[in-house]
């Protein structure tokens, strides 16, 4: 899911299969018809796995999807609607998990199971950029602060995180991660969020606890380790002026934490 940038209303993906709508609409605003689905269904097969907006001043959005796609939606004449344009289908082999915009340029950075990255350049209609990792990529996040860097999810044990900086082809600035102790593999489930001021960075785990890195020192374990609650925790987002981390786990409960100065 993701908010809308006014806050007004919330954007949920689901399937392509069996040609059920593939975006809905959750307006907050609204007092009858407060949901409502797009008719357009670019994405031809499986789960679309990530949804997002773009931190640009035209409004649009962007959805990754099992059939290796990466489609930006845009918002139609008159705010009526949105119209799904393909960026590309062929720059992955296979599942896109996570996508996201980079505030700086008009790329679109995709992460795919194929343990690839690709920055596609809106401007010439190409792929800018690519990262061949070891282990599959579950998600990628730009940083809130500098513009240049970005953090991908990935499938490696104590590696579960690495660091990019766009301007830097090719490069792995650094990797963080964390002992899991209840099972090995990983999950796209599990989701990370920066601290407000960028240099901290939040991480669910399929471990009952989230863990909290700082991105200025080289060292890959984890700055703290929280235990929040009794299952995993899938993600563990920061309040945007207090120093609270919200978790939420599989135990069904909603954590607040206060962090230490």
């Amino acid at each position: 899911m993701a908010w809308h940038p006014y806050g007004d209303s919330l954007f949920a993906a689901y399937t392509a299969d069996g040609k059920d709508n593939q975006v809905s609409i959750i307006n907050l605003n609204a007092t009858k018809k407060r949901v409502t689905f797009l008719d357009e269904k670019p994405h031809v097969r499986g789960i679309v796995n990530s949804i997002i907006f773009m931190p640009w001043d035209d409004l649009c959005f962007a959805t990754g999807g099992s059939d290796h796609a990466v489609i930006m939606w845009s918002e139609k004449e008159g705010g009526i609607g949105w119209k799904p344009k393909t960026l590309h289908r062929n720059l992955h082999t296979s599942a896109v998990m996570g996508v996201a915009g980079m505030q700086q340029k008009n790329i679109v950075l995709s992460a795919g199971a194929d343990k690839r990255i690709v920055g596609y350049d809106l401007r010439f209609g190409r792929a800018d950029f690519k990262h061949q990792l070891d282990s599959k990529a579950m998600g990628v996040l730009p940083n809130p602060a500098d513009f240049n860097l970005f953090m991908v999810q990935t499938g490696t044990p104590e590696k579960q995180l690495r660091l990019f900086d766009i301007r830097i082809r090719q490069t792995e600035l650094h990797a963080f991660g964390w002992k899991q102790e209840s099972s090995e593999s990983q999950s796209a489930l599990i989701n990370q969020t920066w601290s407000p001021d960028g240099l901290y960075i939040a991480s669910g785990s399929v471990d009952p606890r989230f863990h909290i890195f700082d991105i200025r020192y080289n060292r890959s374990e984890p700055l703290q380790s929280v235990p929040a609650h009794s299952k995993r925790v899938f993600k563990a987002a920061w309040h945007p002026s207090w120093p609270l981390v919200v978790s939420i786990s599989s135990d069904l409960h909603i954590g607040l934490h206060k962090l230490m100065q």
